[in-house]
């Protein structure tokens, strides 16, 4: 009895220790949710006529925002109409979404993409006063829009300091997932700095996020925004797990730019960048695969006047490290246009540290394509490489911006392996320039063929590293 006794007393401690380190989210709740709005979004109907089994707005959100078409309408010819002709002008419900209030004079933040579109937003608040907002501006790259009501003494939510974000971290959203206002969910922070292919880089989360949810804020255990949820991860439409909400450092920068001119100024060199591969840094002679390698530059761009070239490697923007490619958008797009900023690049075995007057940013030109051919030359190229080439023409020069360079007239293992494609001018070769076809070939007789080697190409407008492994 005493061993029992003893083994209990062992374990109360423990369990006890365990429920008191359980988060407790009602005095968040009470805190940040009087700041949390409903936002529903109206827009002018096309003359039409609609059947009375319509899905509802917050229907029509989750197909159009997670699967990218309408909510199909069942063909039902004995449903009641709804609708008559000749009431094309009058507001239909358009989607559902969040926001939070930014500021007690009644600015109100939320996502571009719910208020995308839309003629009316109207936003009610959790004490059921509705308001018709304006929109102030939104910015699709980064998802983020500004709306304003006219009311004061309004709760406005405090912004939180996304660098004391950890991961394991307990955070909590409030939002209105289909329609249902007030909605909290909870969870940890999975991830920071995920890229997912837009601008910005996202906080992941195990948060439930839903249809009706975007717009709303994430919220830590201070009761301070975090961020704006915004994605979810999704094979069927519903949550499965994985969202993710915009930084609100981020979008706290966009919406002051929003709020003091309705658009947002970025900053922009005018290169096409790709990420560095390990195979790449260690034929380059990089201790790590590290910065952002430039593919191509803009004619007339702020990359071309400070002497960038295709191949170069950004290491450094401002004395930032580039860890990976989609740094450097980022760095740029927050720096304003106009600024000299310092940069750094790796250019054929060495550091160059050079300047930059960085633009605005505006849309990217389409790529050019090469010049044809002329006579091919081949020797220890083709044997060795898998290559026909031939010189480039002076026109060629001229149109492509090149002071040298050899064309690609056919190819043969081992380039197609490695990508290399018929019209494809060779830059250099081994980390050396090749401007002429007698200086790939010298080059080309000197490798070392048990080793795989570099080589620098232009593609269009864009320039890109590939290795090569030659014929033995």
């Amino acid at each position: 009895m005493w061993a029992t006794g003893l083994s209990v007393g062992l374990v109360q401690p423990a369990a006890a220790q365990i429920v008191k380190g359980l988060p407790d989210f009602t005095e968040l709740v009470e805190q940040v949710g009087p700041s949390v709005v409903n936002i529903r979004t109206l827009e002018k109907a096309a003359a039409k006529e609609t059947q009375g089994n319509e899905p509802d707005a917050e229907m029509q959100e989750f197909f159009r925002r997670f699967f990218g078409v309408p909510m199909p309408i069942p063909n039902n010819p004995n449903a009641p109409r709804q609708q008559r002709r000749g009431q094309s002008e009058e507001a239909q419900p358009r989607g559902v979404g969040s926001g939070f209030i930014l500021s007690a004079d009644g600015f109100v933040m939320t996502n571009a993409h719910v208020v995308d579109g839309a003629d009316q937003v109207m936003v009610t608040l959790p004490d059921k006063r509705e308001f018709k907002a304006r929109i102030v501006g939104s910015d699709k790259r980064t998802d983020v829009a500004v709306v304003k009501i006219e009311s004061t003494g309004l709760p406005a939510v405090k912004i939180g300091d996304v660098n004391r974000l950890k991961v394991g971290e307990w955070v909590m959203a409030i939002g209105s997932p289909f329609g249902l206002e007030n909605t909290v969910t909870a969870g940890i922070v999975s991830a920071k700095q995920r890229d997912t292919g837009d601008y910005l880089p996202f906080i992941q989360t195990d948060v439930a996020i839903n249809p009706g949810n975007s717009g709303g804020p994430l919220i830590n255990m201070r009761g301070e925004v975090v961020g704006i949820n915004s994605q979810i991860y999704s094979r069927s439409g519903g949550f499965m797990g994985i969202s993710f909400a915009i930084p609100i450092d981020e979008a706290v920068r966009v919406s002051e730019q929003l709020r003091s001119s309705g658009k947002v100024q970025r900053g922009r060199l005018g290169v096409q960048i790709d990420q560095v591969s390990k195979e790449v840094a260690e034929s380059l002679g990089l201790s790590k695969a590290q910065g952002a390698l430039v593919r191509g530059i803009e004619q007339n761009s702020p990359a071309e006047k400070a002497g960038i070239e295709p191949g170069d490697i950004i290491l450094k923007f401002e004395g930032k490290t580039i860890e990976k490619s989609t740094d450097l958008p980022r760095m740029v797009g927050n720096t304003k246009p106009g600024t000299r900023s310092a940069i750094q690049v790796w250019r054929r075995g060495s550091l160059k540290d050079m300047h930059i007057t960085v633009g605005e940013f505006e849309a990217e030109k389409p790529v050019k394509k090469a010049a044809a051919p002329e006579k091919p030359q081949t020797g220890n190229v083709a044997k060795v490489l898998g290559l026909t080439v031939s010189e480039l023409t002076d026109a060629q020069k001229k149109e492509l911006k090149l002071r040298g360079g050899v064309r690609v007239d056919a190819v043969a293992e081992p380039a197609s392996r490695a990508g290399i494609q018929e019209g494809d001018v060779i830059l250099a070769l081994a980390n050396i320039e090749t401007p002429n076809v007698a200086a790939l070939e010298a080059l080309t007789s000197k490798l070392d063929r048990s080793k795989p080697v570099s080589l620098l190409i232009r593609r269009g407008e864009w320039a890109q590293y590939t290795v090569i492994r030659p014929t033995r």
